[in-house]
């Protein structure tokens, strides 16, 4: 479900290449079967209204927003186990899901990220989402 990655690389720290590949994003929301036009038109704009702007002051925002409170975390468990033991746990299980599905993880991510759970989930055969 393509519209899945694209909210998921909305939420990735921007960079570069999300200028450079803004085309394709839009092609790939208007051509969304599984969003009505309402919501393809809103995430369009939202891509444009951010790309339209400096890519400095984005990633400026960017971790201003998500990088400085808890309250607007990207790591899932954060909201649910907090700081409980319970979070080292329900982590292994993610993993353990990830991998059973062929979803290699890269080093640098928690299993918990939001954008990589996006991904997951997109992969994933309409029936188990």
């Amino acid at each position: 479900m393509i519209e899945l990655v694209i909210v998921s690389r909305l939420l990735e720290y921007p960079d570069a290449a999300l200028w450079q590949h803004q085309q394709e994003l839009f092609d790939a929301l208007a051509s969304s079967e599984n969003l009505d036009k309402e919501d393809a038109q809103t995430l369009g704009v939202f891509l444009r209204d951010l790309t339209a702007q400096d890519l400095l002051d984005v990633q400026a925002a960017y971790s201003e927003l998500f990088d400085r409170g808890r309250a607007t975390s990207l790591l899932l468990f954060e909201h649910v186990h907090g700081e409980s033991r319970d979070r080292g746990q329900a982590m292994v299980d993610l993993m353990a899901q990830y991998e059973q599905h062929g979803l290699q993880l890269d080093s640098r991510e928690l299993p918990d990220h939001l954008p990589l759970y996006l991904e997951y989930l997109a992969q994933l055969p309409k029936a188990k989402r």
